[in-house]
């Protein structure tokens, strides 16, 4: 075990600048302490994993103060690190300065209360931190309907024990059975609030897959930029669009997908859609809520796979997002992987090639130029074409209207005439009917 090594106030000055100084520092914000918790039963990097756990807590507002890490076979049902462990950080939290524990694994009602009750302070376990930093960030109300979602769902199991903590909306009169208890209440006004979200969040999905459909139908070209959080997707999007939209060094700091414009070198116009981070181990719940928001980036033309080149986990972080582009569906689509922050290397050459990767920094600007060539390279093979077909191949112009995309159509006596981007694959059907380029 091993703290910050933060010296404690020595108490206040009797002159009236040390006065002075103890009431500015009484005002200003203090972040609360936390310490951390890895237990390392060998599933995952526990090293990786407690650094990643680091950034979580930082990026949730709260300064890291130490960590504790104990290698398990499994971990303990009543405390996750056993009573003797829990025992030492009780001692540690009483002594130091600490607000709360950050458990680097998700744990039950049980293993809370009795953390809890043993140690003094708060626990939170790694779901939680994630939950509270998405629900900071959610700014759209998809986003904020998706992280509500996944927040209820992960404190439906949890609710037992919980005493007075949860509030209810809408008590009164006629809101309690004979008979029921609070927790019964509590459980039947969360599973209400749930159906009502699934459904709200359905409607969304509905409208956002007409506005695919319409996008498809006007056959506009979209390129999706994901990766893990922080690799820096949201700088990238604003260097190669201008769009202006939030990026910081942290975790999570972009929930809400955002589209623009971008403008290739050919004159091709596609559109970029900047997505949420992707994360090792991110909380199903998390997985569940915001799935409409991944397959829509699943659903673009062209995928742009960003890490932070930086980082010495960044061939786990590329693979972390194969992994799940896979589970969407995306085989055979072109992903192109993006060496982002390469300005933090100092010897670019000696940055590994990462099968067709591309590197850049969106800080500098260097490397957007082969970024935007490749992303051109992987567009999807169209022609422009004006065809005449005659009523006989009516199958055949459903099939340039699903597969490729009609400006213009117009229907004579003879047929139809129209003016359309059509796919390669059919261009050798409409040969015959092309009447101009």
């Amino acid at each position: 075990m091993y703290d910050s090594g933060q010296p404690g106030a020595n108490g206040s000055e009797k002159s009236g600048k040390g006065v002075l100084a103890l009431k500015m520092h009484e005002n200003s914000i203090k972040k609360e302490r936390a310490l951390l918790v890895e237990p390392d039963t060998g599933e995952w990097d526990a090293e990786a994993s407690l650094a990643e756990l680091y950034e979580l807590v930082d990026s949730a507002g709260a300064e890291p103060f130490g960590a504790v890490m104990q290698k398990r076979p499994t971990l303990d049902a009543a405390t996750c690190v056993g009573r003797g462990m829990m025992d030492q950080i009780g001692n540690f939290c009483k002594a130091n300065p600490i607000d709360f524990l950050v458990f680097d694994c998700e744990l039950s009602p049980t293993q809370l209360r009795n953390i809890e009750r043993i140690s003094g302070v708060r626990a939170v376990d790694r779901t939680a931190l994630i939950l509270d930093i998405f629900a900071a960030n959610a700014k759209s109300r998809e986003g904020r309907l998706q992280v509500e979602l996944a927040r209820l769902k992960y404190l439906l199991p949890r609710l037992s024990g919980r005493g007075a903590g949860l509030s209810r909306l809408g008590g009164g009169i006629g809101t309690r059975g004979p008979g029921e208890s609070k927790l019964e209440t509590d459980r039947r006004y969360i599973r209400r609030r749930i159906r009502s979200l699934n459904e709200q969040l359905r409607e969304l999905e509905r409208r956002r897959s007409r506005l695919g459909r319409r996008r498809r139908k006007d056959g506009v070209v979209t390129a999706a930029l994901v990766g893990y959080t922080n690799a820096g997707k949201s700088s990238l999007m604003n260097a190669l669009t201008g769009a202006g939209v939030l990026a910081e060094d942290r975790l999570f700091a972009t929930l809400d997908p955002t589209a623009r414009a971008l403008r290739l070198p050919g004159g091709e116009t596609v559109m970029l859609i900047d997505t949420v981070g992707l994360l090792r181990r991110l909380p199903h719940h998390l997985i569940e809520a915001f799935q409409s928001t991944l397959e829509q980036a699943a659903e673009a033309d062209v995928i742009l796979n960003v890490c932070d080149a930086s980082s010495p986990e960044a061939p786990v972080h590329l693979e972390v997002t194969r992994d799940l582009l896979a589970g969407l569906g995306c085989a055979g689509k072109p992903v192109i992987p993006v060496l982002n922050k390469c300005d933090l290397i100092p010897d670019i050459g000696s940055l590994p090639m990462i099968g067709r990767a591309v590197r850049v920094s969106a800080k500098t600007g260097a490397g957007l130029d082969r970024l935007l060539d490749a992303i051109e390279r992987n567009l999807p093979d169209y022609r422009m074409v004006k065809l005449f077909l005659p009523f006989s191949e009516a199958g055949l112009a459903d099939r340039i209207r699903s597969a490729g995309a009609v400006e213009s159509e117009e229907f004579t006596p003879e047929g139809y005439r129209l003016t359309a981007r059509v796919p390669q694959a059919l261009v050798p059907l409409v040969n015959d009917y092309i009447i101009l380029e």
